[in-house]
């Protein structure tokens, strides 16, 4: 298996069990510690960090199989996703340092370029799965 869809597989399997716990950590305890808003608000961050820990399962697969760069970004993508958005969501909550909201959308816009590039790397390698099953072999007369 290629190095790095091994490193995407590993980084989606723990990015999932992290999720869970804080998932476990917000409504256990610090429920009674912090306002809705802010539960809220650490509640997205560990269900965006699952999503994109699934993503990075799913990236971790398709680069395994599809060698494409633009499939080897969007996992590094959903990887700086997580950290900028549900890391400084998380720090937000637990530090309650609101100018930490402010790093978020960084996040989110890596979370998007991620999708955008899974996309791209998808149509390309299908394609090129596409482009071999459809045409016949070449011989040389």
């Amino acid at each position: 298996m290629d190095r790095t869809a091994r490193l995407f597989l590993v980084a989606g399997a723990v990015g999932g069990a992290i999720a869970v716990i804080a998932g476990a950590f917000g409504a256990h305890a610090i429920a009674n510690t912090v306002t809705p808003e802010r539960l809220a608000t650490f509640k997205t961050g560990a269900q965006f960090q699952m999503i994109h820990s699934l993503a990075l399962l799913l990236v971790g697969l398709s680069v395994d199989r599809f060698q494409s760069a633009a499939l080897r970004w969007s996992g590094w993508s959903f990887v700086m996703g997580v950290v900028l958005f549900s890391g400084s969501l998380y720090a937000l909550v637990l530090t309650d340092t609101p100018v930490l909201g402010a790093i978020a959308p960084f996040g989110g816009l890596a979370f998007i370029s991620g999708w955008l590039l899974f996309a791209a790397g998808a149509w390309k390698s299908a394609a090129i799965t596409h482009d071999e099953v459809s045409s016949p072999p070449q011989t040389g007369s």
